[in-house]
């Protein structure tokens, strides 16, 4: 399937592949919203793992960065128009004052045009991923599972969410950089590191803005330790 993705040549059947990923992940929101008892909630975990994972696609098949920045950019601009017009209800109703979702695509748009524009692809991803699936499993983990909770800066969290974003970055992170490092030793010690920064991140996540300190921050302190140290 990789290698099939790879060997994709023309940008407008890599774009075309790309939209109809997008159109699937809409599909099973629409279908979760419809079905789901918890609609609100696993709706907003659907698109915000479904739409994470594009980035994926555009490593595999070398998609150029400045299609990324544009869909970033783009979404951003319909998710901030979205919190005064309420266009996407569904995902903005998070219960509280939260610009996640914008923040979300700010941050797809920067790593995307930075990692992508030095030729470090890899590095855009690990940061994507460690938002979106981190953040994502850990927030359904801390609102089913969260009995010991903490507070910092007026939000509750649980140590049960905080946790499983720790293991599952970790576990991204190791994944994204298996690719390019050897030493596993050095594997695991950067993954791990990633790892307790993204939870530590995480936690602080008043309006939302830990959807663009977690990615931005994980990949930058795995593209310092992989390349400096």
């Amino acid at each position: 399937m990789i290698e099939w993705l790879g060997a994709v040549e023309t940008v407008e059947v890599k774009v075309a592949i790309a939209v109809l990923w997008l159109a699937l992940v809409g599909l099973i929101a629409i279908g979760v919203d419809r079905w789901a008892v918890e609609g609100s909630e696993l709706v907003r975990k659907v698109v915000h793992v479904g739409t994470g994972n594009i980035v994926l696609l555009a490593w595999w098949m070398k998609i150029p960065g400045w299609i990324g920045v544009s869909a970033g950019v783009f979404f951003a601009i319909v998710t901030f128009a979205s919190y005064r017009f309420q266009l996407l209800p569904r995902i903005d109703n998070v219960g509280r004052k939260s610009y996640g979702t914008f923040f979300y695509a700010v941050s797809i748009a920067i790593l995307v045009g930075y990692f992508w524009g030095i030729n470090r692809p890899e590095f855009g991803v690990l940061g994507i991923l460690v938002m979106t699936w981190g953040d994502g499993l850990a927030g359904l983990v801390g609102k089913r599972f969260g009995r010991n909770r903490y507070h910092l800066w007026g939000m509750e969290k649980s140590w049960e969410g905080s946790i499983t974003m720790a293991i599952v970055a970790t576990l991204v992170s190791a994944l994204v950089l298996s690719t390019i490092v050897d030493s596993q030793v050095q594997l695991i010690t950067i993954a791990v590191i990633v790892g307790i920064l993204s939870a530590v991140l995480e936690a602080f996540s008043n309006l939302g803005i830990d959807n663009l300190t977690v990615p931005i921050f994980s990949a930058a302190i795995a593209y310092t330790l992989v390349n400096f140290i």
